[in-house]
């Protein structure tokens, strides 16, 4: 791999940070659009990056409809002027009336959230309606991930039904997300995925039947983005593709992206010959997957990592290794939206120099709101 993740100035940056390529970003954003028909499909996740320049790189290139998961998140976009906004959540107890409070106070974005239960579709209405609003809603549906969502069966049918009798609310589409579906070959993951969404396509023919205008789907995440573009009218949510990781780029070889945002650490200590000790704890690096599978060094892949705690990292390697105190390693995350959380800006890296910095804005549970 070529030299572009190196920084003249590093000497500038403390350690460990996080590091985003503009330029990158906006080929990986050009890329997305490449790959479905029509810009007004996407509805890019932003849970990856938090920020507001990410999004506002999607916005300059056509892009209006967003997807979250936080009510920071959803504020960020609003402070941005985002157009359509869907609250990826069932938004419950004090996140209804943070969501209404959103709602209230940004009327130039248009909201929405997801439900999967009528008790919950109720409060609501109820407090909508005590508001003067009738919020949008989309059925989120089970598919097979068994995260969130009802079954997409006649039980789906009747949660449908239920929120268009309820004042305060109105439903206008299906949620299907398919986030356990990551298998590399991409034909077996384009069979399960067609499989998986047969239910969803099932049901909309149901409620165009029972004489409901055509639901809104919007369906996948990076993993099936690929397959499900390929739809006419459905609406994707990729969120990744945005930074990239390694994670992805390993398993998700058919798909164009480049590795946009990293982490940088500097070697601080020798407790061994063949032992080398850096500054990237669990704190500054996303610590859910197996050891070996958290960082990938760009300019030192063979290192093999042996500990890890909430400041440091240590990995093995050769003996005669070439690797000094203050040594500086470029890492790419395996996984790139947990890490992303962890820091509270990224210093933004230009022709090889850094130029600024990026607020992750929505890493907090709450800007104001």
């Amino acid at each position: 791999m070529e030299d572009w993740y190196r920084i003249k100035n590093i000497d500038e940056i403390d350690s460990p940070a996080l590091v985003i390529y503009p330029d990158r970003v906006k080929k990986n954003i050009a890329s997305l659009k490449t790959m479905i028909g029509e810009v007004n499909r996407l509805r890019p996740h932003v849970k990856t990056h938090k920020a507001k320049e990410a999004v506002l790189l999607q916005m300059d290139a056509g892009i209006g409809k967003f997807k979250c998961a936080t009510i920071a998140e959803a504020e960020m976009l609003a402070n941005c002027k985002a157009p359509d906004v869907l609250l990826a959540y069932q938004p419950t107890g004090p996140k209804t009336d943070r969501f209404i409070a959103l709602i209230k106070n940004y009327p130039g974005t248009k909201f929405s959230c997801l439900v999967d239960d009528g008790d919950a579709a109720k409060e609501i209405a109820k407090k909508a309606l005590a508001e003067s609003l009738v919020i949008t809603v989309y059925i989120d549906l089970n598919i097979g991930m068994n995260r969130t969502g009802i079954i997409p069966d006649q039980r789906a049918v009747d949660l449908y039904l239920q929120c268009s009798q309820l004042d305060g609310i109105i439903p206008v589409g299906l949620h299907a997300y398919d986030g356990h579906l990551h298998d590399i070959d991409l034909e077996t993951r384009s069979r399960r995925c067609d499989e998986a969404f047969a239910a969803v396509k099932w049901l909309s023919e149901e409620l165009i039947r029972q004489g409901f205008t055509e639901p809104v789907i919007v369906a996948g995440g990076s993993p099936t983005f690929p397959i499900h573009a390929r739809r006419e009218k459905i609406e994707c949510s990729p969120g990744t593709f945005i930074y990239w990781d390694a994670g992805y780029q390993q398993g998700l070889s058919e798909q164009p992206f480049l590795p946009a945002a990293l982490v940088i650490s500097r070697v601080i200590s020798h407790p061994g010959e063949n032992l080398v000790c850096l500054d990237l704890g669990h704190k500054s690096i996303a610590a859910e997957r197996e050891l070996n599978s958290r960082v990938l060094f760009i300019n030192a892949p063979e290192l093999k990592f042996v500990g890890q705690s909430e400041e440091h990292l240590v990995a093995e390697t050769d003996k005669q290794h070439e690797y000094k105190v203050g040594h500086v390693l470029y890492g790419m995350p395996f996984h790139i939206c947990p890490t992303c959380a962890l820091y509270e800006r990224a210093f933004i890296v230009e022709e090889g120099k850094v130029t600024g910095e990026w607020k992750i804005i929505a890493r907090d549970r709450k800007i104001v709101l």
